[in-house]
């Protein structure tokens, strides 16, 4: 099991693929278990690291809070220990939010950046706070939920749409079953510093080829958010899909296209 001392934490990371070194940052509560499939698209491309975020899956869950700065210590650490200067970075949905908080830290190890349905935070544009629905009834956290993954999505949309509503089942199946407190606990802290996430006044930094990735119909980073980074990025380049937070799997240009931008 390939683990890295990374500050404070025991940092769980996978290693695989050819070409050009890439790190894969992931989604809010999602780990290498449950994302893989995704992220074997990058590794028939690239040489890709990717980690277990603080608190998730096999990385350590240490006590809180936790910061933006923290998860991004931990990705720059990770790729120090694998030997990398520089590498291109793409970020999906929290993941967004990280590789943000790297470019901007140090702007000099990132050779390309790809930003999929994230925000800039802040004044500048905050994701939904998932945090709040916790505090939901399930039924109503269930409902909610579908309506944030995409904003057309509703009984009506998805009887007619049947890859849509597999694509609800899918997501829904991701956070079933059974969790340890420290699971639970580690999700939280990560949600809690995703609440805190602002990038937007230090967005100038990032001096690599950057596109911003967006979903049209995204509840949880919506559009608007993508074009803010986008206008605060030097040469940003914008795309939206026909998707919402999931758009990569809606889309099927969505994939393709990252890959052919981190690749150039």
């Amino acid at each position: 099991m390939p683990t890295v001392r990374c500050g404070d934490i025991d940092v769980y990371y996978e290693r695989s693929g050819e070409g050009p070194r890439l790190l894969f940052l992931n989604g809010s509560g999602a780990t290498l278990a449950s994302s893989g499939l995704l992220i074997d698209l990058f590794r028939s491309r690239f040489d890709v690291v990717a980690h277990d975020q603080r608190g998730l899956g096999q990385t350590d869950v240490p006590p809180g809070p936790y910061t933006m700065a923290q998860y991004a210590a931990d990705a720059l650490a990770l790729i120090d220990h694998v030997g990398w200067e520089r590498c291109r970075v793409v970020g999906v949905s929290f993941g967004g939010m990280v590789a943000q908080e790297v470019a901007v830290t140090a702007p000099e190890r990132v050779e390309r950046l790809a930003l999929a349905c994230t925000s800039p935070g802040g004044s500048a544009g905050a994701s939904y706070p998932l945090h709040e629905l916790e505090h939901l009834a399930a039924d109503e956290r269930a409902r909610r939920a579908v309506q944030l993954l995409d904003t057309r999505f509703d009984p009506a949309w998805l009887e007619v749409h049947p890859e849509d509503s597999a694509l609800v089942k899918m997501m829904a199946g991701r956070t079933a079953g059974t969790k340890t407190a420290d699971q639970v606990r580690g999700e939280r802290e990560q949600l809690l510093a995703r609440r805190d996430h602002d990038v937007g006044d230090r967005l100038g930094r990032i001096t690599c080829p950057t596109l911003v990735a967006a979903g049209r119909y995204d509840g949880i980073a919506p559009l608007v958010n993508s074009q803010a980074i986008a206008a605060r990025v030097p040469n940003a380049e914008l795309r939206v899909y026909d998707g919402g937070h999931a758009f990569f799997a809606q889309d099927r240009r969505a994939i393709p296209d990252i890959i052919e931008f981190l690749a150039d």
